[in-house]
């Protein structure tokens, strides 16, 4: 009877600590719901704001297409961007939305995107609870996400959401999505290249059959036939990208790159061309120690070697935007809820240095060796370099070989043996016969 009582009068006491299941989800529902709104709401305040590259390129690219007949602009060369995102401007021209509203609301609707395969990342390793939808709440509330899209017209969430969707489907183990998606995202923008070490080091360790990549041409010549059809040159659409990366000649614009540390350096070509190669040396360093090490490539284990390429590729790479750690962002925000404990500060140092390095383009301040910032772009420099060596100082942790370790643990066991057993057995007291009394 005592004991009934007690349980009794404890069970109010209970009950008023903790609201009742059914009332926490919807709590956190209707939290995550307002901040959501609240993010949407933020974008929308950013609308109106006009940045030096949509006035000295989107809006003209618009204009040109609205004076050219619409879909027959597409035979001409008036953009540097490729077939796709030309096409998206094109069907904004049909829709009644104001040219700066419908150019933004594109970068936000692949905000989503972005926000969707976060989700899908994290529910691998959290199938269930709250923990994917943190991470994609995250995604979309980040500043660099908010700020690229909606204040400064960039689509650069067009190519990463696409990235990280073949990220996802190479963790599902379906290469095949996971390259059409590669090529879906190289197909609008050149900087797609930056995951593209993670997928080599997956086909030279047998995780992605080889054939599996023809996928990425595939979609790209498919995607650039409509415009090749209405009548745009096939060469000049073809050869884009190559024309892109002579544009600037600087060797860093903005980024916070390794090439801010060689401020004032006259011959840029032959620097450019040294950047490239290193480039491409670090890509090949970086498979071959992947190959020695027979890395399994686990689901963490691929997300911290595409955070490793998204940070390393345009940190080498010469002539790089501030935007371009943009897919950094993102994957290192879905890699610290696999490393929560060890990793958990990189997402916030990377973040922290984008952020930064936007705002002298964002204010049409001097850029390049003349960018001002509210921080000198060498310390930007140091901290993204910090986080790249962290990152692969897990990776080299990540990848050590177990039946190495396992040897090298017996040989040491091994040793200690001979060496023990003496010690044991004049350390042992010496057995003393009974006395008869």
């Amino acid at each position: 009877m005592t004991a009934v009582s007690e349980r009794t009068a404890t069970e109010p006491a209970e009950r008023r600590q903790a609201p009742p299941e059914r009332a926490r989800r919807l709590y956190l529902i209707g939290l995550g719901v307002a901040i959501a709104l609240l993010t949407i709401g933020v974008r929308w305040s950013l609308i109106r704001f006009q940045t030096p590259d949509y006035r000295d390129f989107y809006r003209p690219w618009y204009d040109f297409i609205v004076e050219h007949g619409g879909f027959r602009a597409l035979k001409e060369d008036f953009s540097d961007l490729n077939a796709p995102y030309r096409y998206l401007l094109v069907i904004l021209t049909y829709l009644p939305l104001p040219p700066m509203g419908g150019i933004k609301a594109l970068s936000v609707l692949f905000d989503i995107v972005a926000a969707y395969f976060a989700y899908r990342i994290v529910a691998v390793k959290y199938p269930s609870g709250w923990t994917p939808a943190l991470a994609a709440l995250l995604v979309f509330m980040l500043p660099t996400v908010v700020i690229n899209g909606a204040m400064w017209a960039e689509g650069d969430s067009i190519y990463a959401s696409l990235a990280l969707g073949g990220v996802y489907f190479l963790l599902r183990k379906q290469p095949w999505w996971a390259c059409t998606f590669f090529g879906l995202a190289l197909s609008f923008k050149l900087q797609a290249i930056f995951i593209l070490p993670l997928l080599l080091a997956m086909v030279l360790l047998g995780k992605v059959p080889w054939r599996t990549l023809l996928a990425i041409p595939a979609v790209y010549l498919a995607l650039d036939v409509p415009a090749i059809l209405i009548g745009a040159d096939p060469i000049r659409l073809l050869t884009i990208y190559p024309r892109q990366s002579g544009i600037y000649p600087e060797m860093t614009l903005n980024a916070p790159s390794v090439w801010q540390f060689f401020r004032g350096v006259q011959d840029t070509g032959v620097m450019h061309t040294a950047g490239v190669l290193v480039t491409g040396l670090l890509i090949l360093t970086l498979c071959l120690l992947l190959l020695i090490a027979r890395a399994e490539m686990t689901v963490p284990q691929i997300l911290l070697i595409g955070s490793v390429s998204a940070i390393l590729v345009p940190y080498v790479l010469p002539s790089m935007h501030e935007r371009y750690f943009y897919l950094a962002d993102l994957l290192t925000v879905v890699l610290a809820f696999y490393y929560s404990r060890r990793l958990w500060y990189v997402p916030i140092v990377v973040q922290f240095v984008s952020l930064l390095s936007c705002i002298p383009a964002l204010f049409g301040t001097p850029g390049g060796e003349r960018a001002v910032g509210p921080v000198d772009f060498r310390i930007l420099a140091a901290l993204e370099l910090a986080m790249l060596i962290t990152l692969s100082y897990y990776a080299i942790r990540e990848f050590r070989r177990p039946d190495v370790a396992a040897v090298l643990d017996r040989d040491a066991v091994a040793l200690t043996r001979p060496v023990m057993r003496p010690v044991l057995r004049e350390e042992r007291p010496p057995a003393q016969r009974p006395t008869r009394p």
